[in-house]
């Protein structure tokens, strides 16, 4: 920039502190194009300021795909002046996926792994959660729009058990369902610094961290009101109406 603009090196460097600018430096985003956001953002994030009398809210997605990653040497620990020392490639034994459901009101998680991420699985992960939660609150479930939470199949279970009532969040925006930061955690604490040599040593790793985790459970708090949301996402489009021009 100092050799195409004809100014010195050090201007250009006090101009990019001055402006926060921080060319090094670049993130990523997503504006969900879903034409029902606004309607699904009241929606959901009503849900979580104002929760119904008599009923549970839960935050229900699946992570799946969970690799059994085994490092091809042993991890190095830490030591003084020396961060632990993992290698960067490993041998990979097997996926599975972690159906979830988080429960806003007191952070507990009711949850079920599965080798296969389907339908049938997520039908049997309803019934578990119906199984689960006292037979006289109704349950309000957060849920994204995968496909597998609206087939045919799953539309009929829930025809038949109506305490069950379905709040999707907008398309492309995960940052809405909570169960989406408790997964941040599994995976920081447990699934990422994990070895495992089989699908069975980290799914008893995973059963185990959530036992944990329910022992000491952690609702967050959800603090922004749907409006603040909105009203920040019109800021943020406004600063970039005509960026790509």
């Amino acid at each position: 920039m100092a050799a195409k603009s004809g100014l010195s090196k050090s201007t250009i460097g006090r101009i990019w502190r001055d402006f926060g600018l921080k060319p090094h430096r670049a993130d990523t985003f997503k504006l969900s194009t879903d034409p029902q956001f606004i309607e699904k953002v009241v929606d959901v994030v009503g849900l979580y300021h104002h929760p119904p009398e008599r009923a549970v809210v839960l935050c229900v997605d699946e992570k799946s795909q969970i690799q059994a990653l085994n490092r091809s040497q042993p991890v190095l620990p830490m030591m003084p002046g020396m961060p632990e020392r993992r290698t960067h490639d490993y041998h990979r034994n097997g996926i599975t996926s972690l159906f979830a459901a988080f429960d806003i009101a007191d952070g507990t998680v009711i949850s079920e792994l599965h080798r296969q991420h389907r339908a049938i699985e997520f039908k049997k992960f309803l019934i578990t959660i119906d199984k689960t939660v006292p037979a006289d609150l109704d349950v309000h479930l957060v849920c994204d729009n995968y496909g597998t939470h609206k087939t045919p199949a799953v539309r009929a279970w829930l025809a038949k058990h109506p305490r069950f009532h379905m709040h999707f969040t907008p398309t492309g925006s995960s940052w809405i369902n909570q169960v989406e930061r408790w997964f941040g955690f599994l995976t920081d604490q447990k699934i990422r610094r994990g070895t495992h040599k089989s699908v069975h040593a980290l799914e008893a790793d995973i059963r185990s961290w959530i036992t944990d985790w329910n022992n000491h459970p952690r609702p967050f708090i959800w603090t922004k009101t749907a409006e603040e949301i909105l009203e920040s996402l019109a800021r943020f489009c406004r600063r970039i109406s005509g960026a790509g021009h």
